[in-house]
């Protein structure tokens, strides 16, 4: 690594840095799959804080003469946890009651009839991080898309209490939600001169 050089640093720095505020997630066929109509566009407009996925290569460990030896293992992917804002219409967390109601309900302990195998109940869903630049043409002054993650097979496993408090000043609720899923995939979507594009 070179001598501290400042200069150097801010060469390197050429998009300015990636920032965490500029980002937007969303689930495939929410509306058509709880029946709530507006629960797929208020859950784009109200998922507040997320994160980009990770992953972990898990090591094998050997012992041979007293020595570990690691090899490598199976991958697992970590639960991905989202933050929504509350509406008043209640439309996201009816949504999420709903689905999480579809794959075991409250009072039977049973499934529903027509959620019994995966592809019934299960949906992707991306999260895409957006650059500082407007769009290609004058029309469109929304970051563009730099990089976008998509969740496969993904289901809700836990949905948080909302607090309620007399004290609770200027506040507007949130809750969180917790999803499973099968993996991820980078979809390779980037910005180019043609504008972003699947490769």
């Amino acid at each position: 690594m070179a001598a501290f050089d400042i200069s150097e640093f801010r060469s390197q720095m050429t998009g300015d840095g990636a920032r965490p505020n500029l980002f937007e997630c969303s689930i495939d066929d929410l509306s058509a799959l709880t029946g709530i109509t507006t629960a797929q566009s208020k859950f784009n407009f109200m998922c507040r804080a997320a994160q980009l996925p990770g992953s972990t290569v898990n090591a094998v460990p050997v012992n041979y003469f007293g020595r570990e030896l690691k090899f490598a293992g199976n991958r697992t992917f970590t639960e991905w946890t989202v933050t929504i804002i509350n509406d008043e219409d209640f439309a996201v967390r009816n949504a999420i009651e709903r689905w999480m109601n579809f794959i075991n309900s409250h009072r039977e302990n049973v499934r529903a009839l027509n959620r019994v195998s995966p592809s019934t109940y299960q949906r992707d869903a991306f999260i895409r991080q957006h650059g500082k630049a407007g769009g290609l043409t004058t029309a469109d002054t929304t970051g563009r898309i730099i990089k976008e993650y998509k969740f496969i097979g993904m289901f809700p496993i836990d949905l948080s209490p909302i607090e309620m408090d007399w004290g609770a000043n200027d506040t507007i609720e949130e809750f969180a939600v917790t999803f499973a899923y099968q993996w991820w995939e980078d979809t390779g979507r980037s910005i180019s001169s043609a504008g972003p594009t699947t490769t």
